[in-house]
């Protein structure tokens, strides 16, 4: 009976190991799916929704072919889609029947998803392509590509996109997106789309099961062995001696074994063959048995996951795109961090630039409103005078303090963001309002203030969830944004005079102090009362840029808005001459004179930044941060 239960035992070791192993060779699972399309079109623009992307678990490795310079880049489904705009696109999507991908041709003026839920509204049906024909739709491709407008915009380098990917680089992307973004892949819009894309997934290659029957059947192996050996030992007590019968002879010895069998195979060789080798023959069997086992547990693919996600772990690290804050009730941000950085790098690096060139053109590429005209009126000066001061540079590498992107999903958009330059630690932060117009355009630097020491910044809303922005003429907060450069204004020329003034806490105002109507007074008495020659005004309004405010976490807002300052000096007697007192150059520079009579105007611009409390509250208005400098100068009629 112990035979049979050792033999039965050895049946089903051998059978449960063997399922074992084989569930890791012979019926292993496939290490990754591909899907591929040829995409024929001739649209300018491909585009892989995020629900395409996710269509099998895993992170998502793309490869284009088909075109010498590809171009890849990923962002939100809705970006992606309003900077295509009115432009023809191949949208991919994925065929779980088929476990294919099928593209569409999206003409100008037809809406369709890409893949994710469908829209509300009723669209006309997009135009399948000759990869994938519908029927009744067998028009070649070129007669398509004939229809598309082969001037299209170059993707590259838009702001809109959380990474880019452009050569070799393109050609085999791999990442990991949430199913709202997008995939946008082009050459340079002038050319067709890469002919063929194709999405490859990892699969679940675990195998839970190897594991515990490989365990499983080894220890049913060894039970096997355990009872083989007491089969043995019983069967030799069985042939032990024993007692003979009552006549008193001595019992029978018993018969000599024969000798075993010999088989000579050389010289010194022999094997032997009986009980004693088929008991060694059994040495074999744990070391197979061992092996069995090291195999099953050098892994924990061969074993259930327990407490763990089922999903496999990708081997490489992904390009993996978090973006908190959507919801149906709350917009997402207009940027995330990780962009704004790569936003702020590009506009440093073109500001570099063209601060280097003195060329206005190109700085008017990354800059707009009181920010260029800084700008453009530091290059007139710094031709005529190179040793003028620069405007205040922007970090290449930059530290973002603080992120406040306005939470939006149209345009135009606002970021405000402070800025650090790790590298020079004397230098001070840098707060920066960036617009974007719309999709196609990039965002471009409004107002550029210097944040003063020891300002404090009021609590607001985290990054990733992003602030409002505050209607010019809110009744909310203590004074509209609209007002807000009026009164400062009137601030700056009157002082404590100004019925502005209580509204601002002027203790620590630090331009208050510089530029003042204390100052003013001080300088026109200095100048002009001691001669009497001449005649100095000041006079302060709001600038022509429109003011921009977002909230903060307790109903008031930060606000950047811009004063304009005119200062005119005309001489009292016509025939009298003014020589300019113009230390830094600035005004001599810009009108190329050094003497007049007939007078001069020199205007300045003020960038200013503020937080401004909600109208119930007993705070005042505080100045955070401004930048000023001289806009222009020319000589009086």
């Amino acid at each position: 009976m112990r035979f049979v239960i050792a033999i039965a035992a050895f049946l089903i070791a051998a059978i449960m190991i063997g399922v074992g192993i084989a569930q890791r060779t012979i019926w292993a699972p496939a290490a990754s799916v591909t899907a591929t399309a040829d995409v024929r079109s001739g649209a300018p623009y491909i585009v892989i929704s995020g629900a395409t992307l996710n269509a099998n678990e895993g992170q998502q490795t793309l490869h284009v072919a088909g075109a010498t310079s590809p171009f890849v880049a990923y962002g939100r489904t809705a970006d992606v889609l309003a900077w295509v705009g009115d432009e023809p696109y191949a949208r991919v999507s994925y065929q779980p029947e088929t476990k294919s991908l099928k593209t569409t041709l999206v003409r100008a003026g037809e809406k369709g998803d890409t893949g994710g839920a469908s829209d509300a509204t009723s669209t006309p049906t997009p135009t399948p392509t000759k990869s994938t024909p519908a029927a009744g739709a067998d028009a070649p491709a070129s007669d398509l590509r004939r229809s598309l407008d082969p001037k299209a915009p170059s993707p590259a380098n838009s702001d809109l996109w959380l990474e880019q990917f452009t050569g070799a680089k393109a050609a085999t992307t791999t990442m990991n997106v949430p199913d709202n973004v997008s995939v946008i892949i082009a050459t340079d819009g002038a050319h067709a789309a890469p002919e063929s894309v194709s999405l490859t997934w990892p699969m679940d290659t675990r195998t839970p099961w190897a594991g515990p029957l490989i365990v499983l059947g080894g220890l049913i192996a060894i039970a096997g062995i355990v009872f083989y050996i007491l089969a043995l030992r019983h069967l030799r007590r069985g042939r032990g001696p024993r007692r003979g019968g009552s006549n008193g002879r001595p019992p029978r010895l018993p018969r000599p074994p024969r000798a075993p069998k010999v088989r000579t195979v050389g010289p010194a060789a022999t094997e032997t063959h009986g009980r004693r080798s088929l008991g060694r023959g059994f040495i074999a069997v744990p070391v197979v048995l061992a092996g069995a086992l090291t195999l099953a547990g050098c892994s924990s693919d061969y074993w259930p996951a327990v407490g763990q996600s089922a999903t496999p772990s990708p081997s490489t690290t992904p390009l993996a795109t978090q973006l908190p804050g959507e919801g149906k009730d709350h917009p997402a941000p207009a940027v995330t961090e990780p962009q704004l950085r790569n936003i702020v790098t590009r506009i440093a690096e073109t500001a570099k630039t063209a601060d280097a060139k003195l060329d206005p053109a190109l700085a008017a590429t990354r800059f707009t409103g009181a920010a260029l005209t800084e700008r453009q009126a530091s290059y007139k000066i710094r031709h005529a005078k190179p040793q003028y001061p620069a405007p205040a540079a922007i970090p290449v590498n930059p530290k973002l303090s603080i992120v406040l992107p306005q939470a939006t999903d149209t345009w135009p958009r606002v970021v405000n963001v402070i800025v650090e330059d790790p590298a020079t630690k004397s230098a001070a932060p840098l707060d920066l309002t960036l617009t974007q117009d719309s999709p196609r355009e990039n965002y471009k630097v409004a107002y550029s203030v210097t944040m003063l020491g020891g300002a404090k910044i009021p609590d607001l809303a985290p990054a990733n969830i992003g602030s409002t922005l505050v209607p010019p003429d809110s009744k909310l907060l203590a004074v509209a944004p609209s007002q807000l450069a009026q009164s400062y204004a009137s601030v700056l020329a009157l002082g404590a005079k100004s019925p502005s003034a209580k509204e601002f806490d002027l203790k620590d105002d630090a331009l208050v102090k510089q530029v003042g109507a204390e100052f003013k007074a001080q300088t026109i008495k200095e100048l002009v009362d001691k001669k009497g020659a001449a005649n100095l005004a000041y006079a302060d309004q709001p600038g022509t840029n429109a003011p921009v405010a977002l909230a903060t976490n307790n109903a008031g807002a930060l606000v950047v808005a811009n004063v304009a300052e005119t200062q005119t000096i005309k001489p009292n007697d016509p025939a009298a001459e003014i020589t300019l007192h113009d230390p830094n150059g600035a005004t001599a520079a810009l009108t190329g004179l050094t003497k007049t009579n007939k007078g001069l105007e020199t205007d300045y611009g003020y960038q200013l930044l503020f937080y401004v409390p909600p109208a119930e509250s007993k705070e005042q208005i505080r100045l955070l941060g401004f930048a000023q400098a001289v806009t222009g100068a020319k000589e009086l009629p």
